[in-house]
């Protein structure tokens, strides 16, 4: 990439507002030594005096990003950690619950709201090809409870469905199943046989159905 042609947009600054490096100097605060010396190249400005040279010329400044497109800043109003400070520019946000590294074999380790992953390895596998354009924002529902609460419910609606397609499936193939199996069933996914989970084929604790498990 070339380097800024400061000297340049300087000089097209002032020829579009038809002022002399005094005046602009005047216009911007600083000297008329240090606009002629950033239009020699013998000096650099601070971006907000560039900033406020552009806008005399009713122009901005803008950061483009690889495809050409303008980048823009990043929200303030992103989530935060325990210290109410935003979480670090470079990693990428994500639910504490989201494949959470810590679990029963770390019982000291508190859960977190909103987590990050310091290795690269694991980050650049999350983002893929994308670079995701912010951090998370807090919104309603994203508790670590209101979130385990919205996937009891999932598991239970998919459970339901599954229940009702075999029912039908029954029907269909004219031997309806027994009462332990009609559609107003709801057994959570916990229920069902499965020799490592529920060997015993008992109920899971939050199973409002209580009939007879698969």
């Amino acid at each position: 990439m070339d380097a800024f042609p400061l000297a340049g947009v300087l000089r097209r600054i002032r020829r579009l507002t038809d002022c002399s490096q005094r005046e602009l100097a005047e216009r911007i605060g600083i000297s008329k030594t240090a606009v002629a010396a950033a239009e020699h190249g013998t000096r650099d400005l601070a971006v907000s005096v560039l900033v406020r040279a552009a806008a005399t010329a009713g122009c901005r400044l803008a950061v483009l990003g690889p495809s050409g497109l303008e980048l823009g800043p990043m929200s303030g109003d992103t989530v935060r950690d325990g210290a109410d400070r935003l979480m670090p520019a470079h990693l990428d946000t994500r639910h504490g619950d989201d494949d959470w590294w810590g679990g029963p074999h770390r019982p000291g380790l508190v859960n977190p709201r909103y987590t990050f992953d310091r290795d690269r390895s694991l980050r650049d596998r999350r983002r893929g090809v994308d670079l995701p354009a912010d951090h998370h924002r807090p919104e309603d529902g994203d508790s670590l409870a209101e979130r385990a609460a919205a996937r009891r419910a999932e598991a239970v609606r998919r459970e339901a469905a599954r229940r009702l397609e075999r029912h039908q499936a029954w029907r269909a193939a004219g031997s309806p199943p027994s009462a332990d199996w009609e559609v107003d069933c709801t057994c959570p996914a916990g229920c069902e046989y499965d020799e490592e989970r529920n060997p015993d084929r008992l109920h899971a604790p939050d199973c409002a159905c209580g009939c007879d498990v698969d």
